[in-house]
């Protein structure tokens, strides 16, 4: 028990925290004095001119009109007719559209083998415009054409005149099956597939055939251009067997001169081999594909910010590997 001068009782638990409040508060001003380090002296220098006061510029108070008030819209619900957007994002797209868009992305994305992405490779303009203007000149008949042939030739038969079998003229050989005979005969002077047949298993072996046999080859844009050719919707490839000796009824000009359909032909072969057949080591080694979207290209994915996009692609990529 403590006692005071004057004699009376003391709290003990009073008198310690008094105690004690005055020692956290000498120890922290301390700490404080401590800590904080010694002013330094300012560097001695020039003083520089303050900066000379910009002359405000007086804009001139717009005049508004008191007879046009302002009318805000809004675009709540069931109130002002809402503003035109691009609703792309927001139509449900026919199925056919969906997965051609979707088969276009994986291509993109996933790695892909040689095999495959040659028939990115398609003719340049310049030469498909000239052999389809030759290939134009040897589609075959029609139904309508082949009726009236052989109405023809029943009445030259019923006039007594006798039934000469005429010589089946040179057109073009078209489907798959077809043409792979013709290649594996060596019958074909030139093949044309196109470049987006689907499934891509159907015509996928043809260039390799093509090299093999020796027999030209060219990918060109696209399967319905080649079906128009043979009076269908699509066609996967067409060959070229024979040709007219005849001059062109179309004027293909080569170097000045007007020459005949073979020429024509030797020179579009000669062009085509040097594009397909004598590249073909260097086509077979170019894969394609593992072409990221925006979002990974975009600063924000490069510094980090997005978090597990960069992992799950590479990923991916490592997978594909």
């Amino acid at each position: 028990m403590l006692v005071s001068s004057r004699s009376s009782v003391i709290n003990p638990r009073s008198w310690y925290q008094t105690e004690m409040s005055v020692l956290v508060y000498n120890s922290s001003e301390v700490m404080s004095w401590l800590l904080i380090p010694p002013k330094g002296k300012k560097a001695k220098g020039k003083k520089v001119a303050p900066a000379p006061s910009v002359a405000k510029k007086h804009e001139a108070k717009k005049v508004v009109n008191p007879l046009f008030e302002k009318r805000p819209k809004n675009y709540g619900i069931g109130q002002d007719i809402q503003p035109k957007r691009d609703l792309t994002r927001f139509v449900k797209w026919p199925r056919y559209i969906r997965l051609q868009r979707q088969r276009s992305i994986l291509y993109k994305r996933l790695k892909v083998p040689p095999a495959i992405n040659q028939f990115t490779q398609a003719l340049d303009r310049q030469t498909a415009t000239q052999l389809f203007k030759l290939a134009h000149k040897y589609r075959p008949e029609t139904k309508q054409e082949k009726r009236q042939r052989l109405l023809a030739r029943a009445e030259q038969k019923a006039a007594g005149k006798g039934d000469t079998p005429t010589k089946r003229p040179p057109v073009l050989r078209a489907g798959v099956n077809t043409v792979t005979s013709l290649v594996e005969s060596k019958k074909a002077q030139l093949v044309i597939i196109g470049h987006d047949v689907d499934p891509i298993e159907l015509v996928v072996f043809l260039p390799a055939l093509c090299r093999k046999m020796g027999v030209p080859y060219c990918i060109v844009k696209g399967k319905a251009r080649l079906g128009r050719l043979v009076h269908r919707k699509t066609c996967t490839s067409v060959a070229f067997t024979q040709t007219n000796p005849a001059i062109s009824s179309v004027n293909t000009v080569f170097t000045g001169f007007v020459l005949i359909d073979k020429g024509a032909l030797a020179k579009l072969v000669e062009a085509i081999k040097t594009n397909y057949n004598d590249r073909y080591e260097e086509i077979r080694r170019h894969w394609g594909g593992g072409i990221m979207g925006p979002q990974v290209h975009s600063p924000h994915h490069e510094a980090g910010e997005g978090k597990g996009q960069g992992t799950g692609n590479q990923a991916l990529l490592n997978c594909l590997e």
